[in-house]
């Protein structure tokens, strides 16, 4: 719903903002001073408003955020190698069990089975453990006065004032991305007030500190978004020798019937859905990386965050969690990605050549490259600051 995963890594600088920060602040309080009235046109209380602007600064950072999500600036098999490895897998499998019931009882409501939902929550939050640390608030002022899109940002901001006014979570708890999202599945404002349930049956829709409501708001999102319990949201399939998918696409569906007369077939050899079940060809890397038959339940999570990256991490995570392999076609790369278990070693290993750049936490921020740029050009590599498996072999070999 939002540019989360390695969105601290991918962030820009914003150096280039031509304003000093006395000039920002005089031109912030005259936004939000200008803000009031409309504010209250839709819905937010002058006291709610005077309340929780009162000490608000300008966050600048954000700006440089704008153009830097990573979903569209990250090779694929960099963003999911982070995303789905055997870390999360196993995390969400003890998630499954650990909410076991909750999901049992939303999956009979909404329809929509607990992988998907488990899936959901760990591609946004990890589990709960990584909500974003800007206050919403901040953020989202900042974005209503300032860059692109100011007019979203103005309803998203006045949106998040509606939630703390109908007490439905603390603007304390309100912490997220740059962009506004929230909670365990990572919600932006409006979407929360269309969507968001109170599962728990507390009286508030809270998917900050309950979980119940964070997986069953998911969950009703999806089912809103078009979600066939019926369907897959898609497998992995081979082309034909020679085939030329110049008609490739989500969007580009056709009868799995029409796929399968040009030769696609399934890579773990069972057999495709009902021949009239609409499917699109999804090719994320171009013809020669790994395929996919798509469904419109894919297109549902694609809706949760508009990038086919995002959607294919969900889906692949969600197979995992019932079992699934790795997917069989390698991507077309002779430098694959990183599970975040090996962004730490790499890291790790920086920091033991005598780099200053903080915990080795697996985000890859701009002291992690600077560093790897250095000694990249020290063991013979292109220096590019890339943190992939050529990168970390070689300090491997360098260190024994």
């Amino acid at each position: 719903m939002s540019p989360r995963p390695f969105v601290l890594a991918a962030a820009v600088a914003v150096s280039s903002l031509s304003l000093p920060a006395t000039a920002d602040e005089a031109a912030f309080a005259a936004c939000l001073a200008g803000l009031r009235g409309e504010a209250a046109a839709q819905g937010v209380r002058a006291e709610t408003f005077d309340t929780y602007t009162a000490q608000l600064a300008p966050d600048m950072a954000v700006i440089g955020f704008l153009d830097a999500q990573p979903e569209f600036v990250t090779p694929i098999w960099d963003y999911l190698a982070a995303l789905v490895d055997e870390e999360r897998v196993s995390d969400g499998r003890a998630m499954l069990a650990q909410w076991k019931d909750v999901l049992a009882e939303v999956e009979r409501r909404y329809g929509v089975d607990a992988e998907t939902v488990v899936a959901v929550w760990g591609v946004e939050s990890n589990y709960g453990r990584n909500f974003g640390s800007r206050p919403l608030l901040s953020s989202l002022s900042t974005l209503s006065c300032f860059g692109r899109r100011q007019s979203f940002f103005r309803g998203e901001f006045f949106t998040t004032l509606k939630i703390v006014q109908e007490g439905h979570v603390a603007p304390e708890r309100l912490t997220g991305s740059w962009a506004g999202a929230f909670g365990h599945t990572q919600f932006m404002p409006s979407t929360f007030m269309r969507l968001a349930v109170d599962f728990d049956g507390d009286g508030r829709r809270d998917l900050v500190d309950s979980v119940p409501d964070a997986l069953a708001s998911t969950a009703n999102f999806l089912k809103r978004a078009g979600w066939n319990s019926d369907l897959p949201w898609g497998f992995e399939v081979r082309l034909a020798a020679g085939a030329a998918p110049a008609d490739a696409g989500r969007r580009n569906k056709r009868p799995v019937s029409e796929w399968a007369a040009r030769g696609v077939e399934r890579v773990d050899g069972r057999a495709l859905p009902a021949a009239a079940t609409p499917a699109g060809l999804l090719l994320p890397a171009g013809k020669d990386g790994p395929a996919f038959l798509v469904t419109r339940n894919f297109d549902a999570l694609y809706s949760y965050n508009a990038a086919e990256s995002y959607g294919l991490a969900i889906a692949h995570l969600s197979d995992r969690l019932r079992g699934g392999a790795p997917f069989a076609a390698p991507w077309p790369t002779d430098d694959p990605g990183l599970s975040r278990a090996e962004r730490r070693e790499l890291q790790q290993l920086l920091i033991a050549r005598g780099h200053d750049i903080g915990e080795a936490d697996g985000m890859i921020g701009a002291r992690t490259r600077d560093a790897l740029k250095l000694e990249q050009a020290k063991l013979g590599l292109e220096a590019d600051g890339r943190a992939g498996q050529r990168a970390l072999q070689a300090l491997r070999a360098a260190a024994r």
